[in-house]
C-alpha cells in the first residue's frame, strides 16, 4: 500500500508540475495597430523616404501580406471589426458616432470580444493606446470588454492630442504634466506646455506589461496613435517632439512631422522587438503588425507628397482600395517561414478567429472572420478562404470577390467594378465588360447588409 501510495503521490505531484508548465505553452500575442498608415508608407511596401528599418526588419522575418484589408476606411468601426470577427455590415459600430462629453458609441456589455475570448483561455490581457469603442463609465470600456490592464486614451477625439492633460489607466484619469490652453470636456485641444508625448508614455507601459508578464501568457493589443494628426492644431497638427533625421530636409513641416512620427513609432517596434528577445519569449510569441486604416490629409499633410498608399486609388474615408488595404506582417520564429509572402485576402475580421486558432480554443460560430493560422503556418491547402469581403460607410458600399473589386457610392448610382489584381490602383473601371460580376456583387452587398439595432 505505501508503494502505491507513493507512487500515487508521485503522479500526481507530476500533474501539478506539468499543468502550469502546459498553460504556459500558449503563445503570447501581440498586435500591433497604428493610426492612418498608409499601405506605401513603410520600406518593406515600397516607402523610399521615411525610414521604417525596424519594421522592415520584422518583415523580413516573418510574412508580408499584400491584400489584407482593416475593418473599415476609419477608426472606430475599424476596431470594432478587429474586436468581434464581425464586418460593417453586421457590427454594431459602422461610424465614428461620438458620445458627449466623451467618447464614441459603446460596444454592448454582453459583446464577445478577442479579449474575453482570450481571457477566458487563461491570457493576461492588455490595451495600450487608442480605444474608441466606448466612453468614461460606459459599458464600452476596455476592462469590461475583455482587457485586465488598459493605458491610453478612452476617446478618439481625445487621442487626436499628443500632449494632453491625462491618459486613462483602467479606468481613473491620470494627469500628466502638459497644459491645454483651452481645456474642452473631451480633452482635446492644442497644448501650450509640451512635456509627456502620449506616444512615448503608451510604448513604455507596453514594454512594462511585456516584463511583468513573461512567465505567463500574454495578449497585448498595442494600438498606437502615430501617425494621425491633431485635428485641432491646423497645419502644425503632425505633434512629435523633434524631427530627426528629417529635420533638415527641404519639405514642408507637416510631411516632415510625418515621417517623424514613423520613424519613432518604428523605434519603438524595435525596442519591444529586443525586449522579447531579451526576455527570452521571442520564440512563443506571435507578433502581427498593420494600420487601422489607409492614410490621412489631415494636419497640413499631402499623402502624395511621399506616396503614402502606394499604388493603391484614395486614401481614409475612402472605399477605395487605398482607404482600405493595409499592410499586415507577422512574425513568428520557427512557425512562420521568414522573408514570405502571402496572397491571401484577408481582413480585420479574420483576427479574432485566428487568435482562437493560436490560443487553442473554437471562435463563436456567429461571425465573419476565418483564422489565417494555416496561412502563417504555410500550410496553404488547409486554408479555408473567404467568398467576398464587404465593407460599407456612409452610404458607400465596397466588396472584394477573388480579383475583383466592387464599389458604390450612394444606393442609386451603379457599381464601378475593378479588377485589383490586373489594375490595382482601379483606374479602370469594367462593370460594361463583366455584367455577371457585377450582379454577383450586388447581390453580396445586398446580403451582407443587416440593420444595425
Amino acid at each position: 500500500m505505501n508503494v502505491v501510495r507513493i507512487c500515487l503521490t508521485l503522479v500526481i505531484l507530476a500533474l501539478l508540475a506539468i499543468a502550469p508548465a502546459a498553460a504556459a505553452e500558449k503563445p503570447n500575442i501581440i498586435y500591433i495597430m497604428v493610426d492612418d498608415l498608409g499601405y506605401g508608407d513603410l520600406g518593406c511596401y515600397g516607402q523610399q523616404q521615411i525610414k521604417t528599418p525596424n519594421i522592415d526588419k520584422l518583415c523580413a522575418e516573418g510574412m508580408k501580406f499584400t491584400d489584407h484589408y482593416a475593418g473599415s476606411t476609419v477608426c472606430a468601426p475599424s476596431r470594432c471589426c478587429l474586436m468581434t470577427g464581425l464586418h460593417t455590415g453586421h457590427a454594431q459600430v459602422r461610424g465614428n458616432r461620438e458620445v458627449r462629453p466623451m467618447g464614441q458609441w459603446p460596444l454592448e456589455a454582453d459583446t464577445v470580444t478577442v479579449g474575453k475570448l482570450l481571457q477566458k483561455a487563461g491570457y493576461e490581457t492588455a490595451l495600450v493606446g487608442k480605444w474608441g469603442l466606448g466612453g468614461p463609465g460606459s459599458c464600452g470600456i476596455p476592462n469590461k470588454q475583455g482587457f485586465d490592464f488598459f493605458y491610453g486614451y478612452l476617446c478618439q477625439r481625445h487621442a487626436h492630442n499628443y500632449y494632453p492633460e491625462f491618459l486613462f489607466r483602467n479606468e481613473e484619469r491620470e494627469p500628466l504634466r502638459n497644459k491645454i490652453d483651452k481645456p474642452r470636456e473631451d480633452g482635446a485641444g492644442v497644448a501650450s506646455k509640451k512635456v509627456d508625448y502620449s506616444h512615448d508614455l503608451c510604448a513604455k507601459e507596453a514594454l512594462k506589461f511585456v516584463e511583468q508578464n513573461k512567465d505567463k501568457p500574454f495578449f497585448l493589443y498595442l494600438a498606437l496613435t502615430i501617425p494621425h494628426a491633431n485635428n485641432e492644431a491646423g497645419n502644425k497638427g503632425m505633434e512629435v517632439p523633434d524631427l530627426g533625421q528629417y529635420a533638415d530636409k527641404d519639405w514642408p513641416e507637416p510631411q516632415k512631422g510625418h515621417a517623424a512620427m514613423i520613424t519613432r513609432m518604428d523605434a519603438d517596434v524595435g525596442r519591444l522587438m529586443k525586449e522579447l528577445k531579451q526576455l527570452g519569449i521571442d520564440d512563443k510569441t506571435l507578433v502581427i503588425f498593420t494600420s487601422d486604416n489607409g492614410p490621412h490629409g489631415e494636419g497640413g499633410v499631402n499623402p502624395n507628397f511621399n506616396d503614402s498608399n502606394g499604388p493603391l486609388r484614395g486614401m481614409k474615408r475612402s472605399l477605395y482600395d487605398g482607404g482600405i488595404r493595409v499592410p499586415l506582417i507577422a512574425r513568428w520564429p520557427g512557425k512562420i517561414k521568414p522573408g514570405t509572402t502571402s496572397r491571401l485576402i484577408s481582413a480585420f475580421w479574420d483576427f479574432l478567429p485566428t487568435a482562437c486558432a493560436v490560443a487553442g480554443i473554437k471562435p463563436p460560430e456567429d461571425i465573419d472572420g476565418i483564422s489565417y493560422l494555416p496561412t502563417l503556418l504555410g500550410k496553404d491547402g488547409e486554408q479555408k478562404k473567404h467568398e467576398a469581403l464587404y465593407w460599407e460607410y456612409g452610404g458607400a458600399t465596397a466588396v472584394r470577390m477573388g480579383p475583383w473589386k466592387g464599389v458604390r457610392y450612394g444606393r442609386k448610382n451603379p457599381v464601378q467594378l475593378y479588377n485589383v489584381e490586373d489594375d490595382i490602383g482601379e483606374q479602370k473601371n469594367v462593370a460594361k465588360e463583366h455584367p455577371d460580376v457585377v450582379a454577383k456583387i450586388e447581390s453580396i452587398m445586398k446580403q451582407s447588409h443587416v440593420d444595425p439595432k
